[in-house]
């Protein structure tokens, strides 16, 4: 199993419409060159074929540089195109039965915006949570009330778990959310669709590197 600490440092998720005008594979490509840890497909509107087909090709693209690719929502399309593993929310299959068909050895990543779906991971079954929205985004209209850093900071407290932070972040909140505890920050516009995407990656490493 990869380091699933280091690999939360900085998640990219993607966006089919934000990442249009540059294309997935380019999106993911440069983003890789500015320092993106970890990578997930969601796309909501896509089918379960598409998605494979979309995820063979960012899987060439992430070849040798040991990031995982991870499918949002569609555990039937991570097994299909082999892909590192699959992050499901609190409305999907259950995690126990998300596991059961991934096996072993794939990772599992569980949004939970509350203390109460914390309390009910199983660190047995999840690698790790997924903790937001921190803040409102246009990228997922339909999210949960945003529970800001102190929120965050409460859940990732709670967590059996590593942890990444979810929900309207750019790399100005970087050091907030290292403060709040947790082990990432989890992006999508503050990448997908900018005009310079590595140096749009590149930003949170600089701060880190700059606290």
């Amino acid at each position: 199993m990869k380091d699933i600490r280091a690999c939360l440092r900085l998640y990219l998720v993607t966006d089919p419409h934000l990442c249009s005008a540059e294309g997935l594979e380019n999106t993911v490509r440069h983003a890789v060159a500015g320092g993106v840890t970890m990578v997930q497909l969601r796309d909501k509107q896509a089918t379960t074929a598409d998605r494979v087909e979309m995820a063979r090709v960012l899987k060439n693209v992430l070849s040798g540089t040991d990031i995982p690719l991870i499918i949002n929502d569609d555990v039937e399309a991570a097994i299909a195109a082999d892909a590192d593993g699959a992050h499901i929310g609190q409305g999907d299959m259950s995690a126990a039965h998300a596991r059961a068909l991934l096996g072993p050895d794939k990772i599992l990543g569980l949004s939970c915006e509350s203390a109460v779906a914390v309390h009910a991971v199983n660190p047995a079954i999840v690698d790790y949570l997924g903790l937001g929205p921190v803040f409102g985004t246009r990228t997922k209209p339909d999210h949960k009330q945003p529970i800001g850093f102190g929120g965050l900071a409460g859940l990732v407290a709670l967590s059996p778990l590593p942890t990444v932070a979810i929900g309207g972040l750019t790399a100005q909140h970087r050091d907030a959310v290292r403060d709040c505890g947790a082990d990432g920050v989890a992006v999508v516009s503050a990448i997908c669709g900018q005009s310079d995407v590595t140096n749009a990656a590149r930003a949170f490493s600089e701060v880190e590197l700059n606290p």
